[in-house]
């Protein structure tokens, strides 16, 4: 009798909680406030939390739909895919699971478009594709990128987001560091304005290459700025480390970066610099 209670009571529960109408993938928790919040409110407020102002990461297509013109953005048609060179067995397949559910192919997308009518040549790298780590290809791709803003003569933005060089390229990876830094220096060369904006998190040789090269190096709030992680520079230098060391506020106080903008301000404060530079 009351393993048939028990039974009842079990099918009961079962039937009430499938009537209960919750959207699997509407929801997410703040890192920060620790709130869950509905992701189309997350959306519409510029990937920022309404509770308590902490900036979420941002998809590529996002970010360009903050930044650019709408309707002027063309990516440019460099036709490369990435390679395998240290014949590592799941590299392939992560790399077709993330392009299926990030819906881009690479960790950065190039091309031109316009700040309110400004032409401009951009690059915005995307953390959702391998940390935004830079391989051969975002290598090739941002160096493309800076040769078209000479060609083209205009002002070159790359929005860096990245936990350093690609692993899984070895050291074709840290090739790309030299070679972005030497396009740089040729569009330096002939006086074209380079702004590079931070976002939440830079490291690695994406830190020590184009992303610390910019002629104007912005920076949103709280952004994690670095080449190594705080416990690896604590275990080298044997030292303990200031509080807040790579947050964007202490880069700002010491130099580093040039402003810290609000993510609502940033494509009026991209067109002001152009204008300024102009």
């Amino acid at each position: 009798m009351i393993v048939d209670k028990i039974k009842k009571r079990k099918s009961s529960l079962k039937s009430n909680t499938s009537n209960v109408d919750i959207p699997i993938g509407k929801w997410i928790k703040c890192e920060n406030c620790k709130e869950i919040l509905y992701k189309d409110d997350i959306r519409k407020n510029l990937s920022i939390c309404p509770n308590c102002g902490h900036y979420f990461r941002m998809h590529i297509n996002k970010r360009l739909e903050l930044i650019i013109d709408e309707g002027t953005y063309k990516k440019f048609d460099i036709n490369i895919d990435t390679t395998n060179p240290l014949g590592l067995e799941d590299y392939p397949k992560k790399l077709k699971i993330l392009r299926e559910k990030t819906k881009i192919q690479e960790a950065v997308s190039c091309g031109v478009g316009k700040i309110n009518g400004e032409d401009v040549v951009i690059c915005v790298m995307d953390s959702g594709f391998l940390m935004g780590s830079m391989g051969a290809v975002v290598g090739e791709k941002i160096t493309y990128a800076i040769e078209n803003a000479i060609k083209l003569k205009l002002p070159l933005i790359i929005f860096s987001v990245s936990g350093g060089a690609r692993m899984q390229e070895g050291i074709i990876s840290l090739m790309q560091m030299a070679k972005t830094t030497a396009a740089l220096t040729k569009l330096d060369e002939v006086g074209l304005l380079y702004i590079s904006v931070l976002t939440d998190p830079t490291y690695g040789g994406v830190t020590a290459s184009f992303a610390s090269l910019g002629d104007i190096i912005l920076a949103e709030p709280h952004v994690m700025i670095g080449f190594a992680g705080q416990r690896v520079i604590k275990e080298t230098i044997g030292e303990e480390l200031p509080e807040g060391f790579q947050t964007a506020e202490f880069l700002l106080e010491h130099g580093f970066i040039d402003k810290i903008v609000e993510r609502r301000d940033l494509k009026e404060t991209l067109y002001r610099l152009i204008q300024l530079h102009k």
